[in-house]
Order: C-alpha cells, then sequence, then structure tokens
C-alpha cells in the first residue's frame, strides 16, 4: 500500500468541490512532491468538468486544462501530482471507466457525496505491475 499525506486545506478544497457540483461530478488537479516513497499532496486545484452529456457518472478533463495544470506546476516548482473527482451517491471506489483513463503515477482522489454532503475520501494509484488500482493509505 503506497503512502500520502494530504493537507487539511487541499482536502477542504477537494470536499467543497464535489458538494457545489452535486450532482454531476467534479474534478480536479491535485499539487505536491513525492520523497523517499512518500507523496505529499498540498493543493487542490478545481477544474471544471469538460465531459458533454451526462455529467452524474463521468468526467473530462479538457487536453488545455491539462497544458494549464502543467505549465502551473512548473511555474510554482511544484509537481503535478494526481487528479480527484467526486462520485455523487456512490461509493469512494474506482469504477472500471476511471480504471481505463488511468495513467501510471498519478494519485487518483474520489469522494463519494451522498445526497448534496462529502462522504467517505479515498485515494487509489495504478498499480505498477498489473493494470488495477491499489489504495493508497491518507494521512
Amino acid at each position: 500500500m503506497y503512502n500520502t499525506s494530504l493537507s487539511k486545506e487541499a482536502e477542504k478544497v477537494i470536499r467543497q468541490h464535489g458538494e457545489e457540483d452535486f450532482p454531476n461530478e467534479c474534478v480536479g488537479f491535485l499539487y505536491g512532491h513525492e520523497k523517499d516513497g512518500q507523496r505529499f499532496i498540498k493543493l487542490a486545484r478545481p477544474i471544471i468538468n469538460s465531459k458533454e452529456g451526462d455529467q452524474r457518472r463521468r468526467f473530462e478533463i479538457s487536453p488545455l486544462d491539462y497544458m494549464r495544470a502543467e505549465k502551473y506546476a512548473l511555474e510554482q516548482d511544484i509537481t503535478l501530482i494526481g487528479v480527484y473527482h467526486s462520485h455523487p451517491q456512490h461509493p469512494a471506489k474506482p469504477s472500471e471507466h476511471d480504471l481505463k483513463q488511468a495513467v501510471p503515477f498519478f494519485s487518483y482522489i474520489i469522494v463519494s457525496v451522498m445526497d448534496g454532503k462529502s462522504d467517505v475520501l479515498t485515494s487509489w494509484r495504478l498499480s505498477e505491475t498489473e493494470f488495477q488500482f491499489e489504495p493508497e493509505e491518507l494521512k
């Protein structure tokens, strides 16, 4: 299991964004650094879910938003370390769609939002040896 530290400020942004975008999925980027196998997420920055159609079960990140995220990381001397999104009225477990979209290295934080209130928050990383998610312990 991977270990990841999530700042209180970043957690607040994720939970608030999930509640604000309910009943749709929210999405944003995670920034921080990694040292000796320990990941530190310092910042969460919301973006607009660019998915056309039903956003209650899907999110999409526009290529322009991804480019902006990379540029921001370079300008701030911080690492783009992952993506967060919400699961409205569903558990904070990755879906098959989440797995298909995942890339190695990134942390994927999911917040379950039930009846408009943020609930369980989990983190996942794509396995380095198999095409499946492995849980990250959040501290």
